[in-house]
């Protein structure tokens, strides 16, 4: 009996142990949890390199847009430890009010709490994929930054130098954008989901169909028909679909039409660590030399 007890006596402070080294805040650093990656990216550009601050990701790498994603135990301990949580809002982290309940001392920083975001909408609901535009990701770097110096005002000059050296290579990012995109022959193109409307806005870009609206959610026999037919009426026949979904249905529609089909990315997974800081950029130009490609002839 005595080594039973004894046993279960280890056992328990080797739990207590185990369990609480994660849990427990460090007083002398300010800990940022966000939601998802092109948040994280506009985070650790303003905070990434700050002493005394320490940017994590919540979600997995190839997470990607938070549709439907539903919290784990892991995430509820890492918001457990974190001081802020940056969230994109407009009802992407439909998991929020959770949180909230869970950790009344969280600050929430919402990056789309922006006068200057105009609102887009997706059916009854706004469209959340306001980082696509190079504007409005400028706008949500602008949102982080007011609202972390309110919160964490010790470390406000650091994050505005930071936040202004990153608006800095966006608008230059943008301008380049703008150069190459604005003045291309074909203007029509064909989405894998909902994530470019505010891109196709900022770039004048007409988008003639969404194949999957959700992904994941398989287009209708007559959906697919729908698109088949505006696909064949295009003058330039090209798919723009994404690397985190299966193009399954866009191969059908390509098979049925003689499209092509090109690659998308809306910078939704990656890396989250520092050396991902110019990922969005990186990416955005990638984006922008695959429509001049497509469309400009």
């Amino acid at each position: 009996m005595k080594k039973i007890f004894s046993l279960i006596t280890v056992l328990a402070v080797i739990l207590f142990f185990t369990g609480c080294g994660d849990n427990t805040k460090d007083p002398n650093k300010l800990k940022i949890v966000t939601s998802f990656y092109p948040i994280y990216i506009e985070t650790i550009n303003i905070a990434g390199n700050v002493d005394g601050v320490e940017v994590v990701n919540l979600t997995k790498p190839q997470t990607g847009c938070l549709h439907d994603y539903q919290l784990t135990t892991e995430d509820m301990k890492t918001l457990e430890t974190a001081d802020i949580f940056i969230v994109n809002g407009l009802g992407m982290e439909n998991f929020l009010d959770k949180v909230t309940s869970a950790q009344k001392d969280l600050k929430i920083i919402d990056a789309s709490n922006s006068d200057e975001i105009y609102l887009l909408k997706d059916g009854d609901e706004f469209n959340p994929h306001v980082w696509m535009s190079v504007t409005y990701s400028m706008q949500q770097v602008k949102a982080i930054t007011q609202q972390l110096c309110e919160v964490d005002p010790v470390h406000a000059d650091a994050y505005k130098k930071n936040a202004l050296e990153y608006l800095n290579k966006l608008s230059a990012l943008r301008d380049e954008m703008h150069l190459a995109l604005d003045n291309l022959p074909n203007k029509d193109i064909v989405t894998f989901h909902e994530a470019f409307p505010y891109f196709a806005a900022e770039f004048k870009l007409n988008i003639v169909s969404v194949i999957e609206r959700e992904p994941g959610t398989e287009p209708t026999p007559q959906e697919l028909k729908e698109t088949i037919e505006k696909v064949n009426s295009l003058p330039v026949k090209i798919l723009f679909i994404e690397p985190q979904y299966s193009p399954k249905a866009a191969d059908t529609i390509a098979r049925e039409t003689g499209a092509e089909i090109s690659v998308l990315d809306p910078i939704v997974t990656g890396e989250a660590k520092l050396e991902s800081a110019d990922d969005y950029i990186l990416k955005m130009r990638i984006n922008k030399d695959v429509l001049a490609t497509a469309l400009g002839n």
